[in-house]
């Protein structure tokens, strides 16, 4: 066979394997990154983003950064390498996410941030998050009420580089503090994990057997909690999460956990591919770079209308 020919088969078999290769190379990818789908709260964000992305048309490259920052940066990097037309994230802490960040811009790649807020504006096109403060000030004034404005209790912290994990504890003290009868015996980080919390759980409860209360940065790490609480025979606990997750619903609805808050998860991540859409067809997607979207209270009145993170 002679070179010519050998040339145009090689250079046809390249285009046979880049059309075959699927969405990663396509000309109108959108990347989604989110933390551990093992967390259904992330799950959901992934799914809906992906779902709405192609929905508008788009293909799209769904990865895990598992809340390293490391793994993170290598992510942008391959969302760059691979021309993807704008990012959908939920970071992987606010400092650290900064300088990915800008180096997509820098690309010509847009990011929209949903959940969690970084240190910095105008690198971003959208941070779309929930209203934490407000969400704790809504679970701290049920768990207040449900402890009879009194007696002991626990609090269970979310990662520290997480800015909502201080913005919930923020919100639930500056309710429940003004309470002089409710007194906080123990506070500590389980870092959003559900095995952590469960033996952080296990220690409050050996030191503190007269516990009345416990309050959670999130619902699994409530999951955890309360696990905990079912193996020691202290069901009788009052126990508030938040979040909105299924696992956390169904507790509720079997007279388990108490309440939670539900953060708008799905709705969040279907907003930021809209935002995205738009930006990329307008250069503009209407709307501050900051959106607070408000959180609701979910108790055993309105728990059965609660799935993946929506009230239906």
């Amino acid at each position: 066979m002679d070179f010519k020919r050998r040339t145009l088969l090689a250079g046809a078999a390249v285009a046979v394997s880049l059309a075959c290769s699927g969405s990663a190379w396509a000309a109108d990818l959108m990347a989604i990154i989110t933390p551990s789908h093992d967390n259904p709260f992330f799950k959901a964000e992934a799914v809906a983003a992906e779902k709405k992305a192609q929905e508008l048309g788009y293909d799209t490259l769904v990865l895990v950064h598992d809340d390293d920052p490391n793994k993170q940066s290598e992510m942008f990097d391959t969302a760059i390498a691979r021309g993807a037309k704008a990012i959908i994230l939920d970071n992987a802490g606010a400092d650290a996410t900064v300088a990915p960040v800008r180096r997509a811009k820098e690309a010509g790649i847009p990011s929209f941030l949903i959940d969690r807020e970084i240190k910095e504006t105008g690198i971003a096109v959208s941070q779309i998050v929930s209203n934490n403060y407000q969400g704790a000030q809504l679970g701290a004034e049920e768990f207040v009420r449900l402890m009879g404005e009194e007696g002991k209790y626990a609090e269970l912290l979310g990662r520290e580089a997480d800015t909502n994990a201080g913005i919930r504890s923020a919100g639930y003290h500056d309710v429940i503090d003004q309470y002089p009868d409710m007194e906080m015996v123990a506070q500590q980080s389980a870092n959003w994990s559900q095995t952590e919390a469960y033996e952080k759980m296990e220690t409050i409860l050996q030191a503190n057997p007269d516990i009345k209360g416990v309050i959670s940065g999130n619902d699994t790490m409530a999951m955890g909690a309360w696990a905990a609480l079912k193996a020691a025979g202290r069901e009788d606990v009052i126990l508030v999460g938040f979040d909105g997750s299924n696992d956390v619903r169904d507790s509720i609805l079997d007279g388990g956990i108490k309440a939670t808050v539900l953060q708008p998860a799905y709705r969040q991540a279907e907003l930021a591919v809209e935002q995205a859409d738009q930006y990329l067809k307008t250069g503009s997607t209407g709307q501050d770079e900051k959106q607070l979207m408000d959180c609701i209270l979910v108790t055993s009145e309105n728990a059965g209308q609660l799935d993946n993170f929506r009230l239906q």
